[in-house]
């Protein structure tokens, strides 16, 4: 009798996304659909070339992007920064051939086929993540999740402010958004939705790509809320699509249009679209699917042609989507042309200051040098704030719930509220991620310069936001105060002891930290005059004496400078920053009386003193004995002071008590400082 030899091959049913893959892919292909299938094969050409590179995101979400660039996102792509285009940011950064799959085929110059083929390569601007600054086509830089939607924010906000200072017929765009399931699970994009919902911010839609899968697996192992539901509570309007319905899809998008709340269309996607076995799967999300698949993939689609070929009658579709703006926007320079503001528009797009913005900081500093007053920096900056403001049109300021903490408001600027977007000061509420990430998108929109304030400790909350301002060289600045354990009785989880040197560290970053009310008022100079990166003023809770009286030169634009020369040749040099500067000054005086020439030097900005040549910098520091005086951690203190150098500071966290007698408790007084540099001179 025949035996019948065990099947020892396992048997696998198809998955539910591999199931609804083949009833789409049966369906007849539309044009828009081949259109679709040109962004799947760039981009798993150009992860197969790079051997690294994340697939799944851009052939699941084809589909979507097709029809929003090709019937809805108002652009040109002649001008890829004409400024009252739709802005359009991939949040889901990781997906970046999505974006430069569309710039390509587009029409954008830039982002030749060649460019495509160096993807994740040096010098390409199709980075592995989009790089802003890389193509005019590239809104902001994004791979950080959460971040893009709620940079997003801040640029729907920003065309509504603009709007209500130049008119709807100069600003009317809209804010469109491609989000994935862990951007929404990022913190961030909590504080961010709940934000613009209360903004109604109506001009904004996320589409979120809602594909069921992350990195580890199928999102249900760590993911069980509704995001629609949740939206909703924000006040957002929300819908579910299937993401391969281009026509479900349209009639979302239309919806969108018409509401009068920021948007959510949930677009239900298969990762990976048309891979026969990894779509739908973690495989498909962050590696090369590997020849086979993507022969596979390609075949499944219908897509016969080699590696980065595009047909040239699809070519000339997307071409001609590119184009579809472009009456739209000879248009609009038409109105441009003959409209009243048209100088003034131009000039704060273009992120130039007003001429006379600087006068009446000027006599703000004429003033101190007469009046010489024991303020606060805190208070400071909200004089130099009162003479900025008003001078300078696109500042907008705010706060994260600290305003009267941390002075960031001007009398007579009225606050933005919902649906009233005629104001200059947001209140951000306790959302200092949110806030920042807000500010970006205000700067990369243009005609805005944002600043607002929270406690320096909270810098922690929201440094990724700092970060990627630093990386664009986004004009924000950040007024961080309480910013010692000068803030005293709240104790050390207030006290920002490592604060000062984690900020330094952050390229492209300027931190501020003024002695008096002279030197806020030469930062305030400083950082709004900065264009090429963020700024930080770090500014005391407690009274501070005034130590400069002559208004002349901004000295503090040296970043740092010789406060008080030594009385004959120098034996030390007592260096310090802030609310230690007078500390320095008090010791000087007793080490003079000593017989010891002493010289005090201010050092309001590390950043700016590096950039001074060697010769200036060895005339302030000089080639004696350096102590350091700064009521914070001496980490990075080593670059000023030398091997032989002395620090004067925090050794660890702080404690609560009034100010004074923490200074005592830890050492960081005069008769200290003094004390420490008789024992070394011996």
């Amino acid at each position: 009798m025949a035996t019948t030899e065990p099947d020892t091959q396992p048997r696998t049913e198809p998955t539910a996304a591999q199931a609804a893959q083949a009833l789409l892919l049966a369906r007849p292909a539309s044009e828009e659909r081949r259109m679709a299938d040109a962004i799947r094969a760039l981009a798993i050409d150009a992860v197969e070339q790079a051997k690294s590179g994340h697939p799944g995101m851009p052939m699941g979400m084809a589909d979507v992007a097709t029809v929003l660039f090709a019937r809805f996102l108002k652009y040109d792509a002649a001008d890829p920064r004409w400024p009252d285009r739709d802005r359009f940011v991939l949040s889901a950064g990781h997906g970046s051939m999505l974006l430069y799959a569309l710039l390509h085929l587009t029409g954008q110059e830039g982002m030749s086929i060649e460019d495509i083929k160096n993807f994740r390569q040096l010098h390409s601007p199709a980075a592995g993540h989009p790089e802003y600054g890389e193509h005019p086509g590239i809104e902001m830089t994004t791979g950080p999740l959460g971040q893009g939607i709620a940079t997003a924010v801040g640029m729907a906000l920003a065309e509504r402010l603009l709007a209500a200072r130049f008119g709807k017929s100069l600003v009317d765009h809209r804010t469109w958004v491609i989000a994935s399931d862990g951007d929404l699970m990022e913190g961030i994009s909590h504080e961010a939705a709940s934000f613009a919902g209360h903004m109604k911010l109506e001009r904004l839609c996320v589409l979120y790509d809602d594909n069921n899968i992350s990195i580890d697996g199928d999102t249900s192992i760590s993911l069980s809320d509704d995001a629609l539901r949740r939206f909703q509570s924000y006040g957002w309007a929300t819908r579910r699509v299937d993401g391969h319905d281009h026509d479900q899809v349209a009639a979302a998008m239309s919806w969108a249009m018409r509401n009068r709340k920021p948007t959510l269309i949930a677009c239900r996607t298969i990762i990976g679209f048309t891979a026969p076995n990894k779509a739908g799967t973690a495989s498909s999300h962050g590696a090369p699917l590997g020849k086979a698949e993507a022969d596979a993939a390609k075949a499944a689609m219908g897509w016969n042609h080699g590696p980065f070929e595009v047909p040239e009658g699809l070519k000339a579709r997307w071409e001609e989507a590119g184009r579809r703006g472009a009456g739209t926007r000879r248009s609009w320079l038409k109105r441009l042309a003959n409209h009243a503001q048209k100088d003034e528009f131009e000039r704060a797009m273009a992120g130039r200051l007003p001429e006379a913005w600087h006068e009446k900081l000027a006599e703000l500093r004429t003033k101190h040098a007469e009046d010489r007053p024991k303020i606060a920096t805190r208070i400071a900056s909200q004089r130099a704030l009162e003479a900025l403001v008003p001078a300078v049109p696109e500042m907008v300021g705010g706060s994260a719930d600290l305003t009267g903490s941390n002075n960031t408001n001007v009398k007579g600027i009225p606050s933005v509220s919902p649906g009233n977007y005629a104001g200059r000061y947001i209140h951000y509420g306790v959302r200092e991620h949110g806030m920042a990430a807000a500010m970006n998108g205000m700067a990369l929109h243009g005609g805005l310069i944002p600043y607002s304030g929270t406690f320096l400790v909270f810098a922690d909350y929201l440094r990724p936001s700092l970060r990627l301002a630093a990386l664009m060289r986004l004009r924000v600045i950040h007024v961080l105060t309480h910013d010692s354990i000068g803030l005293g009785e709240d104790g050390p989880t207030h006290q920002p002891v490592e604060t000062l040197a984690s900020l330094r560290a952050m390229p492209n970053l300027a931190v501020f930290r003024p002695a008096d009310a002279m030197e806020t008022a030469e930062c305030w100079e400083l950082a709004v005059k900065r264009a090429d990166g963020p700024s930080v003023l770090a500014l005391s809770r407690q009274n501070l004496p005034a130590l400069r009286a002559e208004p002349g030169e901004n000295r503090s634009a040296r970043g740092g400078y010789v406060l008080a020369e030594s009385s004959g040749p120098r034996r030390a040099t007592l260096i310090a920053t802030g609310s230690e500067v007078h500390v320095a000054i008090a010791a000087r005086a007793l080490l003079e009386a000593d017989g010891i020439p002493t010289a005090v030097v201010s050092l309001p900005s590390w950043e700016l003193f590096a950039l001074q040549d060697e010769g200036y910098r060895n005339q302030v520091l000089g080639d004696v004995l350096r102590v350091g005086i700064e009521a914070a951690l001496s980490f990075g203190w080593d670059r000023w002071l030398g091997p032989d150098g002395i620090f004067i500071g925090m050794q660890g966290f702080g404690a609560s008590a009034p100010a004074e007698e923490l200074f005592r408790h830890f050492g960081i007084t005069a008769e200290a400082a003094a004390a420490a540099v008789k024992k070394r001179l011996g």
